[in-house]
């Protein structure tokens, strides 16, 4: 049985329609894959919204919340940020972040 997390983090946010090529593109090639290589870091899910807003939304599931106060989560969210991701933060709009830690463990 693959391991659950106890923590996850949501990220909401919009996106003008110039920019979602290279938010998506960004996503795929850049954000997800550094996140998921974060140790801690399980699983990485995005949706895009069919009705209501933000648009977009990203799920990542983590061991525990801590995982979000490790050297290596706050070296690329911070002094590791590439010019890249620079860039596509600074275009979101509506932008909404949460963490959460599960109230009762999975059985």
């Amino acid at each position: 049985m693959a391991e659950r997390g106890r923590g996850l983090l949501l990220v909401m946010m919009d996106i003008d329609p110039e920019y979602e090529d290279d938010f998506n593109r960004w996503y795929d090639e850049e954000h997800v894959p550094e996140r998921k290589a974060i140790p801690g870091f399980l699983t990485a899910r995005r949706y895009r919204a069919v009705e209501g807003g933000p648009k977009y939304l990203a799920i990542y599931e983590m061991d525990s919340p801590e995982v979000l106060d490790s050297e290596a989560y706050r070296y690329v969210s911070d002094e590791g940020r590439s010019e890249w991701t620079k860039r596509v933060v600074g275009r979101a709009k509506n932008y909404v972040r949460n963490v959460y830690v599960e109230i009762v463990p999975g059985e």
